[in-house]
């Protein structure tokens, strides 16, 4: 048997309205190692974001190698495989790849080619062995991959310069199909029959649940979801990035995002944050166990879920808190959604009276005016740049300029836009 540990988007570096989440990370990262020696794990799979940004933090760096080398300390036999997100850049994580292969870490940013343009391969198939040094199943390690990974025609596609057929026979998705292809042809070649199948990929599957606040339907918009077919029956299991809600995809409990370790969004409070225990044995169906990460520091939203309240009942609520006194790093983050029949010029005078002895970090506090003209249902949210996406701002844009909604067309290459910035150095 041989016992993996699937984790993904961790978004190091991460900041919710100007609060570093760092203290969040540590928590998760040492829980995390608990937990890799306790439940005896015999590989650790990150599947993409590891970091935030492109560009992440001299103290984001060294949280995450920090992580690897207690890691290899504990559990010097344990097999560690870090793929590219779509918010990594992947020159600088492939940059240390050589000294963290020493340490027993590999790591794949993105696809690396030669001269010829040809893909190398072997540095995306991963052998994973259990304690005794057994190789028990073999990795293909697969990066996010952006519009340059993909065929000619796919990428005249996804650059708009080509119209897609239908989706079956869409060059982006055949595209995808390929590659996916090559690599499960390449792991065959490696794998006895007694060695299971293993793949990993950064990307959105169709009917994948989306916290629209913090993720985006990457590679070409919605429209461009990659179907399930994308994976070889014979495949062990497949350890998806991307999506920050734990879920299987469709039916299948063997193709899984194990969503992020921390709420990324107030959108994403709610959600049951976990790793995902993955038992393999030859020639039988895998096990999934979800194992729930300790929530460090509390998200409150009041009223919760995406409605508003009136003023005097955001107050009541804020009176009837009893929460615990704790050092400011860890008291709860708050955001108050307040609706208003006018503009109440002292509303943040009377918020802070009603929280001033409470041990909260106001972040946010959003607004929705209802006039005696408007029903709830024509409800118009007030918000501030900092908290739109980019495809938010150029949605809007659009619209003020042409009077009417960018075509999804057009969305899906704004995106695209997008992951091309986030890409480079």
């Amino acid at each position: 048997m041989l016992r993996i540990f699937h984790t993904a988007d961790w978004h190091l570096g991460h900041h919710l309205h100007g609060v570093s989440r760092q203290l969040e990370h540590q928590q998760f990262l040492d829980w995390l190692l608990d937990e890799l020696h306790n439940k005896q794990a015999d590989a650790l799979i990150v599947a993409g974001d590891i970091f935030d940004s492109a560009n992440p933090s001299s103290a984001a760096q060294s949280q995450l190698y920090e992580f690897l080398v207690k890691a290899r300390t504990r559990l010097p036999n344990l097999d560690v495989v870090l793929i590219g997100g779509n918010h990594d850049s992947a020159s600088r994580l492939d940059a240390p790849s050589p000294i963290l292969n020493a340490l027993g870490v590999t790591v794949v940013g993105g696809l690396s080619r030669d001269a010829q343009g040809n893909i190398d391969w072997d540095r995306l198939l991963v052998p994973l062995t259990n304690a005794a040094g057994e190789i028990k199943a073999w990795c293909g390690a697969m990066p996010f991959l952006r519009n340059a990974d993909l065929p000619a025609t796919a990428r005249d596609v996804a650059s708009g310069t080509e119209r897609p057929d239908e989706q079956d026979n869409d060059p982006l998705i055949s595209g995808m199909k390929a590659l996916y292809a090559e690599l499960f042809a390449q792991l065959q070649q490696k794998a006895s029959n007694a060695e299971s199948l293993i793949l990993t990929g950064h990307c959105y599957m169709v009917n994948g649940a989306v916290s629209e606040l913090s993720e985006r339907k990457i590679l070409g918009g919605n429209q461009h979801a990659l179907p399930v077919e994308l994976f070889p029956d014979d495949i062990a299991y497949v350890a998806l990035g991307h999506l920050h809600l734990a879920q299987r995809v469709g039916a299948n409990e063997h193709i899984r995002y194990s969503g992020s370790p921390i709420p990324l969004s107030f959108d994403e409070s709610d959600y049951s944050h976990q790793v995902v225990q993955v038992d393999v044995r030859a020639g039988q169906p895998v096990e999934t166990v979800a194992v729930k990460i300790p929530r460090s520091v509390q998200l409150l939203r009041i009223p919760n879920g995406k409605d508003f309240a009136v003023l005097s009942d955001v107050i009541g609520h804020l009176e009837n808190l009893i929460l615990d006194d704790l050092p400011i790093e860890q008291r709860p983050l708050l955001e108050l959604r307040i609706r208003l029949e006018k503009p109440e010029p002292g509303l943040r005078q009377q918020i802070e009276e009603a929280i001033v002895k409470l041990p909260v970090r106001l972040l946010k506090i959003s607004t929705a005016y209802s006039g005696s003209e408007k029903s709830l249902a024509d409800l118009k949210i007030e918000e501030r740049l900092e908290e739109l996406q980019p495809l938010d701002v150029f949605q809007r844009c659009y619209q003020n300029k042409y009077d009417k909604e960018a075509p999804e067309a057009m969305n899906a290459l704004f995106n695209e836009l997008v992951e091309s910035l986030q890409g480079t150095e």
